[in-house]
Order: C-alpha cells, then structure tokens, then sequence
C-alpha cells in the first residue's frame, strides 16, 4: 500500500522524503497517535499507491439481501402498469436512466453499467444466494467457495497485513454456505464485521453527537493488562510451538486449526484494529456515507481498500432480507434506496478522488429480482426470470445498458445472461482468468466462473 516508501524510509520516485515508511505508519497507527490527522495525508498516500504499477485491483460487493426491485431502481417502466409511483431521472450518461430515489448515484452513471438481462432459475432465498454467490446450484458433494473467497485468493499478496476478504454484516443465515471458502479451506474464510447500535446520548453533551453504528470485528483488542509487546511475544511463541507440531503432523485438520488461529492472531496487530478505526474519518465524511450499516460500510470499505484489501463486502438489507419486499414495496425501497444512494455515491466518490476507482471493480447484486406485476399487498414478489445487477469502476465500460426486458419487465428480449456470466465478467474486469482452475480436495478442478465474460462490458 505505501508505495513509494522503502523500508527504510529512503524517498523513491517523486515521493516526498518527508513521508513515513510503513514500520512507523503501523508503530504510530498502533499507538493510537494517528487519529484525525490521518484524513490529511492518507488521501495523498492513497493516491500514491493508485499510480504504482505493481499494485493489483480490489474489488467491492455490494450485497443486497433479500432480492431488490429492478423496476423500482434501474430498470424503470414509466407509463406501465408494473412502473409502479417512483419516476426515472436522467443520468450523466446519456440515455440511461435510474429511479429518481438515486439521485447521487445518477452523477456516476457514466462509471456503472446496468446489465438489464439477467434470469437464472432460483427463486429460493437460500438456493437463489448459493446460486449467484458461488456460481453453482446448491447441489452435488463439491463445497463450492463464494466468489468473494475465490477472488480473494486471486488477488492477495503473500505480504498482506490485513485480511484479503473483509465482510460487512453478512446475512449469512440465509445460506451459510454460500458464503464461506468451501473447499478452499478457512484460511480463505471472510473476516467478518458485525454492528454495534449507537451509544445512547447523555444527559449532558458539550456538543451534538452524530448517531453512527459502530462496526466491529469481534474480540479485536487485547484482554486486559496484555501490553503490545506482550501480545507480540505471545504470538511469537505460539507460532514457534506450533510450527513444530506440525512440521510432524501432515493431517488437514490441524492445519485447518492452525489457520483459523492464526488469522485470529492477526487480527489482534495494531495496524488491523487502525484500519477497522471509523473514529478517526471526519464527522462529516461520516455523515456523507450515512450513519446506518451500509453507509459506515462503504466508509470502512474506502478505508480497507485504501490499505490494500482486495476483496471487501458490504450488505443491505436491515440485518437480514430487507430488499424481501412482499409488501409495502414502495415505502420500504424508498428507505433503501436512500442508503444505497448515499453509501454507494460517495464511496465512488472517494474512490475516484484518491485515484483508485480506476483499480477498483464493484458488482452490486441479490439473489433475484422482483416480480414486475405488483401484488395485492402493494408488493413484489421473488422474481429470478429477468433482473438486474450493476458493475461499475475499474475494467468497467460504465454509462451503459447491458440488455433488455419487455416493456412489462416479465422477460429478457435482448443479451440474456446467466450468473455464470456476470461473475466471470467481474474476475475479467478484475484481471483474473474467469477459467482459471482450483483443484478439490478428491481432485477435481474448478474454475472461478463457469460462464462466458461479457466483452462489450469490459473497458
């Protein structure tokens, strides 16, 4: 992340000698002595790190779970029967059009592509997520791994210090499978972050306090009265054990064992627990991204990318299914969307300003779509047929639209796709060989996507 800077500190390039080398970086990040000053010389870092050569591409998902409503954000049907009240507004690039609820996400159409034509054949919660996440039906002896862990694996660096693949408030009881390594191996497991509620206010404030949840890692800090030295030298010691109990035992399941305590391990260094640090971002960029799950999300996602995670993952949908709108439709993709609006708008817009959008890919998805035809409940339903998903930033050729359903929204008429498709689209756009192959543990190989990359996406 901190190219430009050697390990000593030596100046490279046009970078200022002035800068910190990584090792003070982490010393002062541990220390607790960055704190807002970060968000004057981060932003100049980040932009550094975009323009090095070697750094590889991150990619952003954006989970929407439950299954949201393509004729109610980028699929619009105005003057039909299925429109439904919301009205469509133009965008930056022209001719494409999003929900009026998307105003701020309409100023970066120009860096989306809205594929319009996709349809699979799951319309279960359950089967529909395992289907679009792994690219596979939920079926079979073979534990297929999310794309997320497999992108990850794809794009890591063996001297990364924070996980590959973070996730954000994962509805993961829905399909647990579905978001795990599978057959990779839980070295290949997401680092989960989970939500705290607000503080509650005091009685007495000297001033307003901005009401954010807190996004935590769970047993991120040392126990209490363990120094960092002394957690550093506990480590050291257990590694050692460790390395010689298994230089003598070859058997997957402690080597599985092993690896799920050392990423606990590693979670614990001080750089980590900086990075997951959203106290140290302004209050008001905090504000600019929202204050609920998803929008502090996407503000821990510039942050992580910033830092160069690669694969980073952030839900919506109310700690569950929020997009399952069976009824009250409207109301409920109004809210939606304004989160959606605010988080994704200016994690784009962040991403672009530190000069890293162009190295970043973004999918948004869920599991299906709805039913255009609205139900007696002032709902839609689970509708897998014809729906949407969105790619946008690097590797992308954004201010398009990809495809096309019926004026009534009930069937693709143009550039059907499947999910096998769109996911190997994604690793194109992210530099990986959709075909590339990794190899179960009976010895079969299994390629990232089993689809076929859509060309006129791909910038």
């Amino acid at each position: 992340m901190f190219a430009g800077c050697k390990r000593g500190g030596e100046a490279k390039g046009s970078m200022n000698s002035e800068l910190l080398d990584r090792r003070q970086v982490l010393r002062l990040a541990g220390a607790g002595l960055l704190g807002a000053c970060c968000a004057r010389w981060l932003p100049a870092l980040a932009t550094a790190a975009a323009a090095d050569p070697r750094r590889r591409r991150s990619c952003i998902l954006l989970w929407m779970a439950g299954g949201p409503s393509q004729t109610d954000t980028f699929d619009m049907k105005p003057g039909h029967n299925n429109g439904g009240p919301f009205q469509e507004i133009a965008t930056s690039a022209p001719g494409l059009r999003f929900s009026e609820h998307l105003p701020q996400l309409a100023a970066h159409a120009d860096r989306l592509a809205v594929v319009r034509s996709l349809s699979t054949k799951e319309g279960d919660h359950d089967r529909g997520t395992h289907l679009v996440r792994t690219g596979q039906p939920p079926m079979g002896p073979v534990a297929h791994p999310s794309i997320a862990c497999a992108l990850a694996k794809e794009l890591a660096t063996p001297a990364q210090s924070l996980p590959a693949y973070v996730s954000v408030a994962p509805p993961q009881q829905v399909s647990p499978a579905a978001f795990g390594p599978g057959f990779l191996g839980p070295s290949y497991a997401p680092a989960i972050v989970g939500s705290q509620p607000p503080a509650p206010a005091t009685a007495v404030q000297s001033a307003p306090q901005a009401n954010f949840v807190d996004l935590t890692l769970d047993d991120l800090d040392l126990p209490a009265g363990v120094s960092e030295l002394q957690a550093a030298r506990r480590t050291q010691l257990w590694r050692a054990w460790e390395d010689k109990f298994l230089a003598l035992r070859h058997d997957a399941a402690f080597h599985a064992h092993h690896a799920i305590y050392r990423k606990a391990a590693d979670l614990m260094r001080p750089e980590v627990r900086a990075a997951f640090d959203l106290k140290q971002e302004p209050e008001e960029t905090r504000r600019r991204y929202g204050p609920g799950v998803f929008g502090q999300g996407c503000l821990l996602a510039r942050r992580l990318v910033e830092r160069g995670v690669p694969f980073v993952e952030v839900a919506l949908g109310a700690g569950g299914l929020g997009w399952d709108t069976h009824q009250d439709n409207f109301t409920q993709v109004r809210r939606l969307s304004a989160e959606l609006d605010a988080g994704w708008a200016t994690l784009m817009t962040e991403l672009q300003q530190r000069g890293l959008l162009d190295s970043t890919t973004i999918l948004w998805i869920g599991e299906f779509g709805r039913t255009p035809a609205i139900n007696q409940m002032t709902g839609r339903d689970h509708y897998p047929q014809a729906w949407s998903c969105v790619l946008g930033g690097g590797g992308i050729a954004g201010g398009e639209a990809y495809g096309r359903t019926s004026a009534d929204g009930m069937v693709v008429e143009e550039n059907q796709v499947g999910i096998g498709d769109v996911l190997a689209t994604l690793c194109a756009a992210l530099g990986v060989p959709p075909d590339h192959e990794n190899i179960t543990d009976a010895g079969r190989p299994v390629k990232l996507a089993e689809g076929t990359a859509i060309d006129a996406l791909l910038a």
